[in-house]
């Protein structure tokens, strides 16, 4: 018997609207649950352990699907996240318009991975998890046209997805994005939906 995608909603312990639209166009239905996680408080101890990129994505999106899931029993929980590479480097989202330019003038003319790590858990505990990566070649452009770039962004895009989105404006930022876009969006949905079509 297949999960029904339509019939059982899952919670998504994510406030990304990009998510949930990503889910939802796949026909999975979700209830968001913020998970207000200290995000920085963990990259940065995973960080000082010199841990992988990818590792640190991972814990990132288990540390908010198991927080979530110890409130909802019995229930699916999918937590995500995402990270900029950059040479083993982690850039993290700005806090401000200013470090918001700094990204995008370290990533400028540069490649890049972009990592997406998706966890499910229920009851407190992972029961599944996924990392995809995407790489992404920035084109070579002038401070001003950064600049510019940035003013087309409003805020709550440019703090809560980082600093370029390819769905809009930020494609054209790059040269070539090689791997699933769903996975550059912050979501690798095919990995999810092999998962959940195979768990009944």
């Amino acid at each position: 018997m297949k999960y029904s995608l339509t019939e059982n909603k899952i919670i998504l312990a994510s406030k990304s609207k990009v998510r949930k639209d990503i889910l939802e166009k796949n026909n999975i239905k979700c209830k968001v649950v913020a998970p207000n996680v200290d995000e920085e408080k963990i990259k940065k101890s995973l960080i000082k352990e010199g841990v992988s990129p990818e590792i640190i994505s991972k814990n990132l999106a288990e540390a908010k699907a198991t927080k979530v899931s110890n409130l909802y029993q019995e229930k699916l929980v999918l937590g995500a996240d995402s990270i900029i590479d950059l040479d083993n480097e982690i850039i993290s989202k700005p806090q401000n318009r200013e470090e918001a330019l700094e990204i995008l003038k370290k990533l400028n003319g540069k490649e890049h991975f972009l990592i997406s790590s998706v966890t499910i858990a229920k009851n407190g505990c992972m029961i599944w998890n996924y990392t995809d990566k995407a790489i992404l070649k920035m084109k070579k452009f002038s401070e001003d046209h950064l600049k510019t770039y940035l003013s087309k962004i409003n805020d709550n895009a440019l703090f809560s997805y980082n600093v370029y989105q390819i769905e809009r404006e930020g494609r054209a930022l790059f040269s070539s994005i090689e791997g699933d876009e769903d996975t550059v969006m912050g979501l690798p949905i095919q990995g999810i939906k092999k998962y959940l079509n195979n768990i009944l």
